[in-house]
């Protein structure tokens, strides 16, 4: 084994993972501290982790995540950044549907991930009876929350399981691919948890909610896309990273993560390199792997985080073979028995995509959710015509497509129990009482691109000696939704 910058270590910080948050720490050093030597190191030969972009049939398309919150500032600021201003993209509609009870339903306004303000917001999703339990909600006690709650066992208290079962599940399902009885409402919806604190009606402190974003009158789309998929957002950061100065090295595992009297050694293999400082930016599994040795109360925090599974299927079709329904797709809560969660037409979605080959109509759909594991153990065939069969009987699709593809994210998601905030903050406690080390990514504050962004951003912040982002995320995670049809 050979040792190398054990002289130069103090002023050499190493970023461990290369998904989009290890490149947005790398970029942030790089950027705050002008001269920083900055490497960083990815096991796997790709950058951009669950960014992924790819093509279909000649076409560009997101192999994985297609869209971020542009409500938040970090991803999009991140995307101008380096270059990519000018081929920001809002999706083309935002019209989506739900399947639901035998039919595609218009997605409801006026709720709350799922929650409604009121019970006509619904119409249409719920049944009657549902209609009805909804209006219960004004003459219950208060419910008590405490310091978290699942989301789906609140909602269900106060509205019916209906609510949760036919809209809450679908659209927490697309971000999180988890379940909606299990997820921390504190920590993956936090507004709604804040609301439910203040207000003894749920509905009201939907209102409450819905009334203050129409006072800050928020302009501009919900989402952003990027043309060319999100999945050029990475390999755009890598090129900053590296104009920059810094080095990126994809192929290099890290083995082992040591401290030293005068730092940090990081093992890869057959190379030690000396750090003065460490952003561990890897899913919660790897880094506490690589924390057991200097961490173990952190390492043991991050080794219960449970992890999701999911699967993509990309399909091409020749559009005069295609009527499909109007919008961007439509979410399917699994109360119905289907296999497929989601469908994106992603042609209609961005503008780009079918700009690209007018002639082709791209769509996705996606399967798995948390402790599903049947479902992804099928060959890619399977999951193709399981796709197909579905999409038959929600839009009357029937044609063959021309080319498809079956992209597989294993322990893909992190789940967000009750409790999520607190292990966060625990670990974060115990990362901080290490000189020169910090955490980041989907596994701590949300998992949608700017919440990672802004992970980053607060992990690098503090190793300068400013905890005020990670004190900030941690008392308010970034909530992530869904794009509607999108995953």
């Amino acid at each position: 084994m050979r040792e190398t910058d054990t002289r130069t270590g103090s002023g050499h910080a190493v970023v461990i993972g290369g998904g989009i948050a290890g490149l947005a720490a790398a970029h942030r050093l790089l950027v705050t501290a002008p001269g920083t030597r900055v490497t960083l190191l990815e096991a796997s030969d790709r950058l951009g982790g669950k960014l992924h972009a790819g093509e279909i049939a000649g076409v560009r398309v997101d192999l994985g995540a297609e869209s971020m919150l542009a409500r938040r500032p970090e991803a999009v600021a991140l995307a101008r950044e380096v270059g990519l201003g000018d081929r920001l993209q809002p999706p083309a509609t935002a019209t989506a549907s739900i399947w639901t009870r035998g039919a595609l339903r218009p997605m409801p306004k006026g709720h709350v991930m799922g929650v409604p303000g009121d019970a006509s917001a619904l119409s249409g999703v719920l049944s009657d009876e549902g209609l009805r339990r909804i209006e219960r909600d004004r003459e219950l006690p208060p419910t008590e929350i405490g310091d978290d709650v699942a989301v789906g066992a609140f909602v269900a208290e106060r509205l019916g399981r209906e609510v949760v079962d036919r809209l809450v599940e679908p659209l927490l399902g697309g971000v999180y691919a988890g379940d909606a009885y299990r997820i921390s409402m504190r920590s993956a919806v936090p507004q709604l948890f804040e609301a439910a604190r203040a207000h003894t009606s749920l509905t009201e402190g939907v209102r409450a909610i819905q009334a203050k974003a129409a006072r800050n009158q928020r302009t501009g789309p919900v989402f952003m896309g990027i043309e060319g998929g999100v999945g050029q957002l990475p390999l755009a950061v890598a090129d900053a990273v590296r104009a920059r100065g810094g080095e990126i090295r994809t192929g290099t595992p890290v083995t082992a993560l040591r401290r030293t009297a005068a730092g940090w050694q990081v093992s890869t293999g057959d190379d030690v390199v000396a750090a003065g400082r460490v952003v561990v930016a890897v899913p919660a599994y790897a880094a506490a792997a690589l924390l057991g040795v200097e961490a173990p109360a952190a390492a043991a925090e991050l080794a219960s985080v449970e992890y999701a599974s999911m699967a993509l299927m990309t399909l091409a079709y020749r559009r005069d073979d295609v009527d499909l329904p109007e919008g961007s797709g439509f979410l399917v809560p699994p109360v119905d028995g289907h296999t497929i969660k989601a469908s994106t037409f992603a042609s209609r979605k961005w503008g780009w995509i079918a700009d690209e080959d007018p002639g082709l109509l791209v769509l996705r759909t996606s399967v798995g959710r948390y402790g599903e594991t049947e479902i992804l153990g099928r060959d890619d065939a399977d999951l193709v015509e399981l796709s197909r069969r579905d999409l038959r009987a929600a839009t009357g699709l029937d044609a063959t497509p021309v080319a498809t593809r079956v992209t597989r994210w294993h322990d893909g998601l992190p789940q967000y129990p009750v409790g999520h905030h607190a292990r966060v903050a625990r670990v974060r406690e115990r990362v901080g009482e290490l000189p020169g080390l910090a955490v980041c990514g989907a596994a701590y504050d949300g998992v949608g691109i700017p919440a990672c962004v802004a992970s980053a951003h607060a992990a690098v912040d503090q190793l300068a000696g400013d905890a005020t982002g990670v004190d900030e995320l941690t008392r308010n995670p970034v909530q992530s939704l869904h794009g509607a049809g999108g995953e």
